[in-house]
């Protein structure tokens, strides 16, 4: 494709200011390389691929409210993370990790243990422990 015919489709990553680079010809016939903001396809799979993480964190956070599950689950898909990674960034077993999204152990967990959990998500506790916050 010729340099000035690189697509430039707009996505949600577009406020990301992610951009591929791609190879493309110029007017010497050179092959150079380009930024590209993306292509329908592209754009299409990603913004599928993003609503199925706001649907993923917002169905965590109708979970904590109902008292279902902890505000760590939440944080956790807000962080777009899932159970092995969130276990290794804290430094505990993936089975303890999946007890304190229970509410009634999560009600437990002592100071340091929270304190793991909030410097991970990059909050405080108290946002930990009230998901409004966060």
């Amino acid at each position: 494709m010729k340099k000035k015919e690189v697509p430039q489709d707009k996505s949600k990553l577009e406020k990301a200011k992610i951009k591929d680079m791609v190879y493309a010809v110029d007017e010497n016939g050179e092959y150079v390389t380009e930024l590209s903001t993306g292509w329908e396809p592209k754009t299409i799979a990603l913004d599928n691929a993003i609503k199925v993480i706001e649907e993923r964190v917002e169905d965590a956070r109708q979970r904590v409210l109902k008292n279902e599950t902890s505000p760590i689950e939440y944080y956790m898909e807000k962080a777009k993370m899932d159970l092995p990674i969130l276990a290794s960034y804290v430094g505990l077993w993936q089975c303890r990790v999946k007890r304190h999204f229970k509410p009634s152990v999560f009600k437990k967990i002592n100071g340091k243990t929270l304190q793991k959990y909030a410097d991970v998500f990059e909050i405080s506790i108290d946002q930990l422990k009230n998901i409004n916050e966060g």
